[in-house]
């Protein structure tokens, strides 16, 4: 951890919602006129789309039937580790772009699926990371001890299947079957790698649907942010202001001393409201260090 050069990471799984947390954050630094440097998880994938194809076949092949980007050893979790560790010492470090479709492929001139050139960050406030190893704690690697702040996105079993579903039906062109599949192949190592991740987070958001999901493959459409509940949990409650929170998120509770619960429409605002003081905390305790 770092008081000079702070670093966040939103943990979440594919399909989680950890694309829209982002953008909420995007706007909190734009508001607060914070430069934050953004880092994809996908960057640290091992494989581009075409290796890990091949490489998937190939373990298939092998009698591998669990070989998915959620694995560690297909990911470059050292060199992770190493970015968030150098940056936090230094304020520096390197990265590089998964180039996920054709509009960013304009934008970063590498075709679909590669990556672009590692580089060194630009000058920046903190650091900011999104993807699916974000507080990783292994033999081997513990990136969580290099991160100020761990947030964890969790929608319900079902209803995150749900939103994976509709996403890479409607965006990649998917079948339901291949997302199914996707999905078991992937199960091992969520149950292994992202899900122990959630109790090295200081904040996890669970989105907790209120109509009936028992089926998740069936659904013909995702949940509406109304209907659901947010559950807001907090590793450590110790100075949050629970009564300023339950004012101003209407129709909100305290299931537990340390977890609130409100509309799942006001998740944007409750992360807005809980998020911007923290940051300016890390900010401040940043100015009086230099």
């Amino acid at each position: 951890m770092s008081i000079r050069h702070p670093v966040i990471a939103i943990t979440g799984s594919s399909g989680a919602g950890t694309t829209s947390v982002t953008r909420t954050f995007e706007n909190i630094f734009r508001r607060e006129k914070i430069n934050a440097a953004i880092v994809e998880g996908d960057s640290f994938h091992r494989y581009n789309r075409q290796e890990m194809k091949v490489r998937m076949a190939e373990e298939a092949a092998s009698g591998n039937q669990h070989f998915s980007h959620f694995g560690l050893e297909n990911n470059l979790l050292s060199e992770l580790e190493e970015l968030f560790r150098h940056y936090g010492e230094t304020g520096t470090g390197r990265s590089r772009h998964y180039v996920h479709d054709d509009a960013e492929a304009i934008r970063f001139g590498s075709s679909p699926g590669t990556f672009t050139d590692w580089e060194e960050l630009p000058p920046s406030d903190l650091l900011f990371y999104e993807g699916l190893h974000g507080a990783v704690k292994t033999e081997s690697v513990d990136i969580a001890r290099h991160v100020d702040l761990r947030i964890g996105v969790v929608p319900i079993i079902n209803l995150e299947w749900i939103q994976k579903l509709h996403r890479d039906k409607a965006l990649r062109g998917y079948s339901t079957e291949a997302v199914v599949d996707t999905i078991l192949r992937r199960m091992p190592d969520y149950v292994n790698i992202i899900t122990p991740q959630f109790s090295e987070t200081h904040v996890n958001f669970q989105r907790v649907p209120t109509v009936d999901t028992s089926n998740p493959f069936v659904s013909r459409d995702i949940p509406s942010p109304d209907e659901s509940f947010l559950v807001i949990r907090f590793a450590n409650p110790k100075g949050i202001d629970f009564p300023y929170l339950l004012n101003m998120l209407k129709d909100s509770f305290m299931s537990r001393p340390n977890t609130i619960v409100c509309p799942g429409g006001k998740m944007s605002l409750a992360m807005q409201m809980i998020f911007t003081p923290m940051l300016l905390q890390l900010l401040d305790r940043k100015r009086r260090a230099f």
